[in-house]
């Protein structure tokens, strides 16, 4: 695998995605600052790891706050480790221009890093058992958020198992159903139509993942395999003359991923990022 770091992997997220994030919060301005009269004075805020994480999202929470023209005086890069009580993001503004930004910029930090500190949990458990174990996120991120999702994952030490149906090749039952589910025709038309692809078949038992290997597909996605049936099946695949990597799919989460790497899965494949708990970050806007 490739030695980048997250700075080098970040996404650009356009104007107009950021734009949305704030405006969805900021309505028609802040009443409760306007009606106060304390919009003119000026600010500054601080967000603060309450919790142990890994910062994700800091970028853009920081694009928020310049969108709506503030000046970031500090910034933590994301994939950072964060450690309880540390400055993420500074910023100094009109108190206006910073009660409008804050909620909108604390809630993508702490989802973001949510999603970026239980893919790093899962990297790390994979890597203590394999080095050269994968973690792949699915393309299952909550509608509309994959851009921002994808770069929290990168952020945690992932990769993405797929960002849309447009770059990787992976056959599903569903797929073969139009074919007479005829394996063989499958692999052989997609080896002459995309010869510079890897080919992933899933599979649903042993004995799917053993005719399937017959005809040497690059991967083989175990879909709800246990450790142990990985482990079967690792054995009984040591006597083809191509043997196909393995990826293990569904259910498997920061408690039992070390289980498959050891039973022999070489990539995890995962949505359980997703749905992680927010990490929560410590805000205080006060007059500078």
């Amino acid at each position: 695998m490739s030695s980048l770091s997250y700075a080098d992997c970040i996404l650009p997220v356009s104007a107009s995605l950021i734009e949305n994030l704030w405006a969805e919060d900021v309505g028609y301005g802040d009443l409760t600052t306007r009606a106060l009269g304390i919009q003119d004075q000026p600010a500054h805020i601080t967000f603060t790891a309450r919790d142990d994480q890994i910062a994700s999202g800091i970028e853009d929470a920081a694009a928020i706050l310049t969108q709506l023209g503030a000046a970031i005086e500090y910034r933590i890069p994301s994939g950072s480790r964060a450690l309880s009580g540390c400055l993420l993001l500074a910023a100094k503004a009109s108190a206006a221009i910073l009660h409008q930004g804050w909620k909108s910029a604390q809630t993508l930090m702490e989802w973001s890093a949510g999603i970026a500190t239980t893919t790093h949990q899962m990297v790390t458990a994979a890597k203590k058992i394999s080095p050269q174990a994968v973690v792949g996120c699915t393309r299952k991120a909550p509608p509309l958020t994959r851009k921002l999702a994808i770069k929290a994952i990168l952020a945690g030490g992932g990769v993405m198992h797929r960002i849309n149906l447009s770059e990787t090749v992976l056959v599903f039952a569903e797929h073969l159903a139009f074919m007479n589910f005829d394996i063989g025709k499958a692999i052989g038309t997609l080896k002459q139509n995309l010869p510079e692809r890897k080919i992933t078949i899933e599979v649903e038992t042993i004995e799917q993942a053993l005719t399937v290997a017959q005809f040497s597909p690059d991967i083989l996605q175990l879909e709800k395999f246990t450790p142990q049936q990985v482990r079967d099946l690792r054995d009984r695949l040591k006597f083809f003359a191509h043997i196909p990597l393995l990826a293990a799919a569904g259910g498997i989460n920061p408690d039992n991923v070390a289980a498959y790497v050891e039973a022999g899965a070489h990539i995890i494949v995962t949505s359980t990022p997703y749905s992680a708990k927010p990490r929560d970050v410590q805000v205080k806007l006060e007059p500078a």
